[in-house]
């Protein structure tokens, strides 16, 4: 099991609980949106996933471990098998992008010459291969979001957690980042990515997980008809219009591939998941005779 949750109840310093009895289970290589109006407890939730906050009760697992049974001392090495990216960004202003990217991979100890040409490769993927140097003060929100996306998946992390990740960026970009959650997941990332938007949903036909007020109210599959009857269009969810969103899984001709969208279906390693640190090579092109 790469997440459950059991009972999990999660309240503030008021004393208000902001979750409520929530229940579900993901395993490896599984894929959740996560809806709800705004204030419903999407992001408290995926702060509990991403080990911010613990919960006031219940029972949490992440990668077969009880978290609300875990030393603090475990902790750290389980947040490194998670890519999260933030609705807010958290970068580090003292880095440039490049050094906000590549942040991942120092904590984990891993040499620069190691992962120096994926760095540069994704930046250059999500359109900023011109701004590696430049400061997160002198970036746009987009931009910011970007980046904040590369960092999460340079490691190819075996949990990944979205919070808004199209919110700030174009239609294409959009549709260009969820190509790389979906072949992420693919080659066996979990994904839960948290969003507003009914066009991506639906677009992807992934299925749905859905909060009112802390309660977990809906795992589902998405029915648009059913959700459109109910009103939930008009009165929680905006609806953002995608130029081609049935194209989401399809990369087109023109956009050139990376090596991380190239990879296999990996071999369960240590952690039961992806080999870390290094997008998977093509293969070398034999010397002409």
């Amino acid at each position: 099991m790469i997440v459950g949750f059991e009972n999990i109840g999660l309240a503030y310093e008021d004393g208000a609980e902001v979750l409520r009895s929530v229940n579900f289970s993901l395993d490896e290589g599984q894929f959740r949106f996560l809806t709800g109006p705004s204030g419903s407890g999407k992001t408290s939730l995926l702060k509990l996933i991403y080990l911010a906050h613990r919960p006031t009760r219940g029972r949490l697992t992440l990668f077969n471990n009880n978290v609300t049974e875990a030393a603090r001392d475990d902790l750290p090495a389980m947040r490194r098998r998670i890519g999260v990216v933030f609705q807010e960004f958290r970068l580090l202003g003292h880095l440039t992008a490049y050094e906000n990217v590549a942040l991942p991979m120092r904590i984990a100890g891993v040499g620069q010459n190691q992962y120096r040409e994926d760095v540069r490769e994704l930046l250059n993927w999500v359109g900023l291969g011109d701004r590696m140097d430049a400061s997160p003060q002198t970036l746009s929100g987009g931009e910011k979001q970007r980046v904040a996306l590369a960092r999460a998946l340079v490691s190819k992390p075996d949990l990944i957690l979205a919070d808004e990740p199209t919110g700030n960026v174009d239609p294409a970009m959009g549709e260009k980042i969820m190509r790389l959650f979906i072949e992420l997941n693919r080659l066996g990332s979990t994904v839960i990515i948290a969003t507003h938007d009914l066009n991506l949903v639906k677009a992807l036909g992934k299925p749905v997980m859905r909060l009112e007020n802390g309660d977990l109210v809906d795992s589902t599959t998405p029915d648009p008809a059913a959700w459109r009857a109910s009103g939930g269009h008009k009165r929680n969810l905006p609806i953002k219009r995608h130029r081609k969103p049935c194209g989401l899984t399809q990369r087109p001709s023109d956009e050139p591939p990376i090596r991380l969208l190239q990879s296999t279906p990996p071999e369960k390693g240590v952690h039961g998941g992806l080999a870390k640190h290094r997008f998977c090579r093509p293969p070398a092109r034999p010397a002409r005779q």
